[in-house]
């Protein structure tokens, strides 16, 4: 145990200027126990390549792919490619704070059941600074649990906690490498796929452990690729199959908790209402149709 590292997995495709910052981050790392590898998805800069070739450190790894395969192949590659106990597959615009690493070395040498690893997030924007948006207030504040000390969590309650609004930050999470490799991303839920892996990894009887230490920066942009699909509805239409999927998996389980969180999708709902009102200004009837029917559970 003494001995574990952290293999992170920084799949890149975007601004090179993130991406160093990134990389930075894993370079200010107060715990040495980490292996960094590159997963560049054809990006046709090359900066990012010449920048992590400058850097003399054996632990970093430069991987370039042939062809752009998109973000969730890139993932499974990360996986796939892990050697070490744990793995991480971090944002290539996110930051790791300096204690990172040693948060989850220690979270896992204390817990070494938990099968997830999620440490506490500061949530930055576009320029690196703290922000606080109206989805990550209702994350922190009101949907995660809240505990002093790290929180082992796994079963149904966890199943139906998520089901009822999705409270982790995926780029920070950190898994057992054997543990996440027993499931595999849902290609038909491009943009709630996080979620579903997870929950096919409680479903496993997989544990989470919450550990309260903020060691993760999660960059917001408004542009990214789950706000765009907001502005005509496709994403709320995604989440709905999804439900009904989950609320399938789980009555299979008899966990009916879950089932019933699953198929009151009360979070998804609620988001997909807030966000009427500039609908109705903006005049867009197709998306506020898409609104309404999944905000009124239909």
């Amino acid at each position: 145990m003494a001995d574990t590292s952290l293999d992170i997995f920084v799949p890149y495709w975007g601004d090179p200027d993130y991406m160093k910052i990134t990389v930075d981050s894993v370079l200010a790392q107060t715990n040495p126990r980490w292996f960094l590898t590159v997963v560049d998805d054809a990006y046709p800069d090359p900066t990012i390549e010449d920048y992590v070739r400058t850097i003399d450190d054996p632990r970093i790894t430069y991987v370039k792919k042939t062809k752009n395969e998109g973000i969730t192949e890139s993932f499974r590659t990360s996986i796939r490619m892990a050697r070490q106990e744990l793995v991480a597959v971090v944002g290539c615009d996110d930051i790791l704070l300096p204690n990172y690493v040693e948060t989850i070395l220690g979270a896992h040498r204390d817990h070494p059941e938990a099968d997830i690893i999620q440490p506490g997030v500061q949530v930055v924007d576009a320029a690196g600074e703290p922000t606080s948006t109206l989805v990550d207030t209702v994350k922190q504040r009101l949907l995660r649990p809240s505990a002093g000390a790290p929180l082992l969590l796994s079963g149904e309650k966890l199943a139906t906690s998520l089901l009822h609004g999705d409270w982790l930050y995926w780029p920070s999470l950190t898994f057992k490498t054997s543990s996440v490799r027993t499931v595999d991303f849902r290609n038909e839920f491009r943009i709630i796929q996080d979620l579903a892996l997870i929950i096919d990894m409680i479903l496993q009887d997989r544990s989470l452990l919450v550990v309260p230490t903020v060691a993760f920066g999660y960059r917001r942009h408004t542009e990214s690729a789950s706000s765009l699909l907001l502005h005509d509805g496709s994403r709320f239409e995604g989440e709905r199959e999804y439900f009904n999927l989950a609320a399938t998996l789980t009555r299979a389980r008899g966990w009916r908790r879950a089932e019933r969180a699953a198929r009151l999708r009360l979070t998804s709902r609620l988001h997909a209402l807030s966000l009427m009102p500039g609908l109705l200004k903006s005049r867009n009837l197709t998306a506020l149709r898409t609104m309404v029917k999944h905000g009124l559970g239909a």
